[in-house]
This record gives C-alpha cells, sequence and structure tokens, in this order.
C-alpha cells in the first residue's frame, strides 16, 4: 500500500510541464527508436555499398555515401524529437525538441554536402590525376569554395531557426565581403582565372604555348599562377588572370604546320631555266613523306636576287619532322640547282666603272691672252 502510494506520488511529480512517467515513457521510446535507427543504417550502409561494388553506376555509389556520412548524433536527435511526439509531453518541450533536431539536421546536412562534395573531388581527382594534374589542384579548390558555401548557408539558417535577425547580419557581412574583396581582388581574379583555365581549357598540362615574346611548356596551373618550361631551361612564372588576358598561341593542337620559305637566285639566270624552277621545287616537295605541297612562284626582283616563294604543309604538328623535311628539301635544292646551272644568289653589289674624256685647264697666260683679244 506504501509502495503503492510512492509510485503514485512519483507519477504525480511534474517536471518541466509533464508527469515523471512521462518523461520515463518519453526516455525509452527515445532509446527505443535510437537503437532501431542506428541499426537500420549499418544494415542499409553495408547492403548499399556491397550493391555498389557490384555495379558501375554511381547512384548507388551516392546512397552509399550518404548512409556513410550519416552520424549516431542526427539519429538520436531525430528520435528524440519523435519520442517526445508520440508521448506528447508539453508543447514547449516538443517546440525546442524540434529545435535541437532542427540543428542536428543542419549539421548532418553539412556532413552529406561536404561528403558529397569530397566523393565528386576524389571521382575527378582519379580520372584525371594523370592527364591534369593541375584541373585537380583547381577543383580541390573549388570543392573548398563549395563547403565554405554551405557552411556559411547552414549557420545563417541555424541563426534564423532561433529567432536571431540575419537581415542586419547578412548586411553586415555583405559590406565586409565588399571591402575584403576589394583588397584581395588581384587573388580572387587569379583564382577565377585558374577556375576558368580548368573549365575552359585554352591549354593543358604539357602543351607547348607561346605569350608574346614567351614560350615554353606548360608545367603547372596553379590557383593563382602558371609555370611554364622556357626552351632555354629556365621557368617562367604567369598570374592567372594576366595569362587570360594574353594572346596564347597553342602549339599542342597544331594539326598541320604551314611552312612558307624563299629562295633567291642570281640576276644573271637565263629565263627558260628561271621558267623550270617552280616545277624543280614541286617535284622536290612532293618526293617527301608526310607532305601536301601547295605553291611555288616567282615573288620579286630583290636588290641582290631573283626570290621564289614557296608554300607546303607538313601533316604532322611534331617540330623536328619539319626540320628534317626542310633539311631534305634543301638538300634536294641544292643538288638539283648544281645540276640545271641554276646559282643561288647571295647579298652582292656591282659597280660599273665608265672611262672619263680627259678635262683641259688653261693656264694664266692663256687666260690673260684670250682677255686681251
Amino acid at each position: 500500500m506504501l509502495f503503492g502510494l510512492q509510485l503514485n506520488e512519483l507519477g504525480q511529480t511534474m517536471i518541466a510541464g509533464a508527469p515523471l512517467l512521462a518523461w520515463v515513457k518519453a526516455i525509452g521510446v527515445w532509446a527505443a527508436l535510437s537503437v532501431v535507427f542506428i541499426v537500420v543504417q549499418r544494415v542499409l550502409a553495408s547492403r548499399i555499398e556491397a550493391l555498389a561494388a557490384r555495379t558501375r553506376t554511381n547512384i548507388d555509389n551516392v546512397i552509399a555515401n550518404v548512409l556513410r556520412q550519416t552520424r549516431a548524433y542526427f539519429l538520436v536527435g531525430l528520435a528524440f524529437y519523435a519520442a517526445v511526439a508520440i508521448v506528447q509531453l508539453p508543447r514547449p518541450v516538443v517546440q525546442w525538441g524540434g529545435r535541437i533536431a532542427f540543428v542536428l539536421l543542419l549539421l548532418q546536412l553539412i556532413r552529406w554536402g561536404s561528403g558529397l562534395i569530397t566523393f565528386y573531388v576524389e571521382r575527378y581527382r582519379q580520372q584525371k590525376l594523370e592527364e591534369d594534374p593541375a584541373a585537380v589542384t583547381s577543383m580541390q579548390a573549388l570543392g573548398f569554395i563549395g563547403r565554405l558555401v554551405l557552411w556559411t548557408i547552414v549557420l545563417l539558417v541555424a541563426l534564423d531557426n532561433f529567432g536571431v535577425d540575419i537581415t542586419a547580419l547578412i548586411a553586415s557581412v555583405g559590406i565586409a565581403g565588399v571591402a575584403i574583396g576589394l583588397a584581395v581582388q588581384n587573388i580572387l581574379g587569379d583564382l577565377f582565372a585558374s577556375l576558368s583555365i580548368v573549365l575552359d581549357k585554352p591549354f593543358v598540362v604539357g602543351d607547348f604555348i607561346i605569350i608574346d615574346n614567351y614560350m615554353g611548356t606548360v608545367e603547372h596551373i596553379g590557383l593563382k599562377s602558371t609555370r611554364i618550361r622556357s626552351l632555354t631551361g629556365e621557368q617562367l612564372v604567369f598570374s592567372n588572370s594576366d595569362l587570360l588576358n594574353s594572346r596564347i598561341r597553342n602549339y599542342k593542337r597544331m594539326r598541320e604546320r604551314r611552312i612558307v620559305f624563299t629562295v633567291g637566285v642570281v640576276y644573271q639566270t637565263p629565263k627558260e631555266k628561271l621558267e623550270k624552277i617552280p616545277q624543280i621545287i614541286r617535284e622536290i616537295i612532293e618526293a617527301q613523306e608526310n607532305v601536301r605541297f601547295d605553291r611555288a612562284h616567282f615573288k620579286e626582283f630583290g636588290p641582290s636576287s631573283l626570290n621564289f616563294e614557296v608554300v607546303y604543309w607538313v601533316l604532322d604538328p611534331d617540330y623536328t619532322l619539319y626540320m628534317n623535311i626542310q633539311q631534305a628539301i634543301n638538300l634536294a635544292l641544292f643538288e638539283r640547282f648544281a645540276q640545271e646551272g641554276i646559282e643561288f644568289a647571295y647579298p652582292t653589289q656591282t659597280l660599273f666603272v665608265y672611262p672619263m674624256k680627259p678635262v683641259e685647264v688653261a693656264s694664266p697666260q692663256d687666260t690673260d691672252a684670250r682677255a686681251r683679244a
């Protein structure tokens, strides 16, 4: 009897506006739901991971990643909110339980968002690491910016949920952001230029490019600068914004190489031999491999030579191949011109001297005699 009265008194004990027995019941439901949620999450995660290992699609990989990133504190908080709602505790307790669950949900959203960003960055890294390592670096920076934006949004939503006026805060952050942006505009310009290079790909690591009077092979594309190894061996460093504002010539993407060169012969070459020269040049060029002949013309009368302009295409962008072909053409021209008796011109000048009649100089006596006469 006494024990029953004590239990009845305990049952009538009020805590935060709810009977003690209701709190005990809520705690029991909370514990049970927490165990159920955690067990279900782990079972589903293991099943989906096993399925993802057998398939090539990305959907099951994403679901498995989301389940792996689901934390126990979120499941426990969700179970607490469900428990206080099921037991029907007082409204303020349910509201505070909802707020706590909402904050935990926001934290879990951060985990899910960061996990998805990391998943796609890692997947991109595995695909592009060997062919374009600089793109991986910039993509990781983009992932960092994405996580920073995610944290900012979640923080603002959490403050708004707890009744904080975020309008003034956003305005203050905006003004501070403008000030910071003006202070680091060069750095931000280079950062966005780096992202532009990664996404638009005007060049990639390994391309041979020319910027103004500088040339070399791209070694690294960073967040702020791009490094180029010049032909003479030194490293050239360009800021990304300056690089995109320049005129870039990318020789790695050349499909064919157009070659123009000039051959000069002496002025004493007969007209018949001048007429044969274009055909001789054409035969020599067409005898080469990986070459397409374009034209050969008697172009101009030079200061000390009769000049022929020749144009042909090398059907491969390789520079060494072009030089080998040009060397073979030059040697063949030297041989054929020797056989035809055609002389190459070189800078010369001809000085013509004509004999002049002697000039008679009158003596002073003859001048006086002419004056008296």
